[in-house]
């Protein structure tokens, strides 16, 4: 059923504002995301289904009243999502997510439905306990018009981040595995190891947020990160040291042409830090990938990363592509 959104923002003449109607705008969507993505140099990339079942297990969203649909003569040109997340320290996030079509939609598409969207993360807002509160937004080098359009709308540039390519799956040097952990094959019992792990190993982050059961269940079901065989998971006894969890998006490598893989989710815990274990999993992982008919590997990675994260990665062949922003300006 699709009803009209309301808002209090200037809505261009000719445009209009509903609410979601799913699964039917589904497809519609994630076409215009992963357009916006690979306009904003974002290499991120999902299928239909990863999308579909992003929308079905929602964690810090209502899919019935935060997204908004843009529709232009009865065509959807795109959609925003208001969302919310509380940090480590306690600072409430809340979330702008705005995919609008360029080639359909003008500058002043984009302020409608960024207002529209504040608007309702203003009454979610309401609700919560009082609090330090931001506004976060998204963009990247490649697209300065959006840059611009935050700018003046209060935003200010606080975070960078690269996507990165290895050209080849070239073996890596002089990375063994450190004394006393094993590498072993993923079994469905060992999921929530692993997943508790990784958060942990990531509470330091920038944007690190509390782990939970609707964290979980996304890791779990991700039907394009499931492939187990090509994850490289240390042990060290009983508990998780380290991991890589790789995969291959074999829809992306259609659409575009290639043969990558990513080497994603690196992480290891603290007491197995500076020990070469990110680099042996790492090197384990490109082997890997290679024999699986890839030509070449991606990751992303933050650029203020405490671990040195973006030093190892340049160390193991990796190179910056492109280069996203994050954005934030005060609640108000």
């Amino acid at each position: 059923m699709r009803t009209p959104y309301e808002t209090t923002a200037a809505v261009p003449p000719g445009t209009v504002l509903r609410h979601l109607d799913a699964p039917a705008d589904l497809r519609a969507m994630n076409e215009i995301a992963n357009r916006i993505r690979a306009a904003t140099g974002q290499d991120f990339y999902t299928t239909d289904e990863q999308f579909a079942n992003f929308y079905a297990h929602p964690s810090d969203f209502d899919p019935s009243a935060d997204v908004v649909i843009v529709e232009q003569d009865d065509e959807t040109v795109g959609y925003a999502r208001a969302g919310f997340h509380s940090l480590l320290d306690g600072t409430q996030i809340y979330d702008v997510v705005a995919f609008l079509d360029p080639g359909r939609t003008g500058p002043d598409v984009f302020v409608a439905i960024v207002g529209a969207v504040e608007e309702r993360l203003r009454a979610i807002a309401a609700g919560r306990p009082p609090g330090p509160r931001l506004f976060e937004t998204f963009g990247g080098d490649e697209a300065p018009e959006r840059d611009g359009l935050l700018r003046s709308l209060g935003y200010e540039p606080v975070r960078w981040g690269y996507s990165m390519v290895r050209a080849t799956l070239d073996d890596l040097t002089h990375s063994p595995l450190p004394d006393g952990l094993v590498i072993r094959d993923v079994r469905p019992e060992h999921l929530r190891a692993i997943w508790e792990a990784d958060q942990e190993a990531f509470r330091d982050h920038w944007g690190a947020a509390p782990p939970s059961e609707e964290g979980f269940r996304q890791f779990r079901d991700d039907s394009v990160q499931a492939d187990t065989t090509l994850w490289q998971v240390a042990w060290d006894g009983d508990e998780v040291a380290g991991q890589v969890r790789s995969y291959i998006n074999a829809e992306q490598n259609r659409r575009t042409g290639l043969q990558r893989g990513y080497v994603e989710h690196i992480s290891v815990r603290r007491p197995w830090r500076r020990r070469g274990l990110a680099r042996a999993l790492i090197a384990t992982s490109v082997t890997l990938l290679r024999a699986r008919g890839m030509t070449e590997g991606a990751l992303g990675v933050d650029t203020q990363n405490p671990s040195g994260a973006l030093r190892l990665y340049e160390a193991c062949g990796f190179r910056p592509v492109h280069r996203t922003i994050e954005y934030r300006k005060p609640f108000a």
